[in-house]
């Protein structure tokens, strides 16, 4: 079924056009309404929790959806500013019917996006966000089956949502463990974590230097952030600190960096937390679920541990709706997403990094040491911006550049060429032994995309 609202993760576009317009805001709060609101005598089932991140739009879409959830008979709790997993933790505790995030996560300021969730803490499957979809655009929306007067909602502001999440992370590492002696630089992109992340770690006892955590409305994720690394590295070095952490937008992303200022993707981090939680016995089936995109290098890392790699397609909801179908207990993507299902529903920067630092600290090594696990395969991945509505993957001439390239592979790497879920753009990933190869490859098609779309 073709999706006109919904991508690979919520509602996302330019914030104040189309569909990211208070309009549309308000009839998809109405319409998940209609499809996920309980009819109990329990009048406290019928609650939204609507939490946010740091973009100006916010603001707009805030009130958008609560005035539609009011009006269709829910109380909404507001919690300001809070990372998405803390959205997902605080459905479930409060026992609410339906939580929402509002960010376009690692996207610039310009968009907004509308994340949901169920009254389990974990993000929609599709058969709901289809239902959903079916009502936006319904004329009786707005019109038909409406609450009485005294039975519209209430709207009220959480002023713990903060302290709660900050509790729930910690919680995540061994007991009467902390992080003293460790100097650590934390990169908020300036977006939702910028209250929780320094405040979990210094109530842990480290030594907290936080940049990113100026939000001003415009500036999230500007230069800063799990996709943009390179002040933290410069930081890190200059303050001779252990090591880095890097969240995104919305906090649900991990990037970290040694004390030699280097990078540490999200394949490194989950290659380390497989072999301790295999060695615990606390990884089930001794399996991790990735997605195409992780490195060769990771699989094969991980099958001379006996681990398997299980594979699906690109964004975290698969990955979840993968570890739930098969009962896994970790899964991630090379961007940093990254689940432990013993702990949360969905991908969570702040309590894998916890995770990832209460290693380190048990082990007393220096973060190079810990972080670096497996030798990744040399893998590039170039976009191509196209016109949105354009379907440039279509196209003859790019079919068969696609298959001119995979000949060339013949076996000895890997070749991913995809629209992304998210923005427009043709996302073009090779990975192989023969690093030049695998740039010829990346650069050609690249070219032919580029001239075609």
């Amino acid at each position: 079924m073709t999706r006109k609202y919904f991508g690979t993760d919520g509602i996302r576009g330019r914030a104040n056009a189309y569909p990211m317009t208070a309009d549309v805001a308000l009839r998809v709060a109405m319409a998940t309404a209609r499809v996920m609101k309980r009819e109990e005598d329990d009048q406290s089932h019928n609650r939204v929790v609507i939490g946010k991140d740091t973009r100006l739009s916010c603001y707009m879409l805030e009130q958008a959806l609560t005035s539609g959830f009011l009006a269709m008979g829910m109380d909404v709790v507001l919690t300001g500013p809070i990372p998405t997993p803390g959205i997902a933790m605080l459905t479930r505790s409060l026992r609410a019917d339906i939580g929402v995030m509002i960010s376009a996560s690692h996207n610039k300021f310009e968009d907004n996006g509308i994340k949901l969730f169920g009254h389990d803490g974990y993000k929609l499957p599709d058969d709901l966000e289809h239902q959903i979809e079916s009502w936006i655009d319904n004329p009786d929306l707005t019109s038909v089956n409406l609450p009485e007067p005294a039975d519209v909602g209430r709207a009220s502001r959480m002023d713990d949502a903060v302290g709660r999440y900050v509790e729930y992370v910690k919680r995540c590492i061994p007991r009467g463990q902390n992080l003293s002696g460790l100097k650590i630089v934390v990169d908020c992109a300036n977006g939702a974590a910028y209250k929780v992340a320094p405040l979990a770690l210094w109530e842990l006892e480290a030594e907290v230097i936080a940049i990113g955590v100026a939000p001003n409305g415009k500036n999230i994720n500007k230069d800063c952030g799990a996709t943009s690394t390179e002040f933290l590295q410069k930081k890190v070095i200059e303050e001779q600190a252990d090591l880095g952490i890097a969240l995104d937008g919305d906090a649900d992303r991990l990037i970290m960096v040694d004390e030699n200022g280097q990078r540490i993707d999200g394949d490194q981090l989950i290659c380390l937390l497989a072999t301790r939680m295999a060695e615990k016995g606390f990884l089930t089936k001794n399996a991790v679920v990735t997605t195409v995109m992780s490195n060769l290098g990771m699989e094969r890392y991980l099958k001379s541990r006996n681990i398997e790699l299980i594979r699906t397609c690109v964004g975290d909801r698969y990955v979840v709706e993968k570890m739930r179908e098969g009962d896994y207990a970790l899964g991630g993507e090379q961007s940093g997403h990254i689940v432990i299902s013993h702990f949360g529903t969905t991908g969570d920067g702040l309590m894998a990094a916890l995770q990832v630092l209460s290693i380190i600290k048990e082990q007393g090594k220096p973060a190079s040491e810990v972080l670096k696990v497996f030798e990744p395969v040399p893998q590039i991945l170039k976009n191509v911006r196209f016109e949105r509505d354009a379907k440039p993957l279509e196209q003859k001439i790019i079919q068969d550049a696609i298959g001119e390239a995979e000949t060339k592979l013949n076996g000895s790497g890997r070749l991913l060429v995809r629209p992304s879920g998210t923005e427009p753009l043709i996302r073009i990933m090779a990975e192989g032994d023969d690093a030049e190869m695998v740039e010829t490859i990346v650069d050609d098609l690249c070219a032919v995309i580029g001239k075609a779309s």
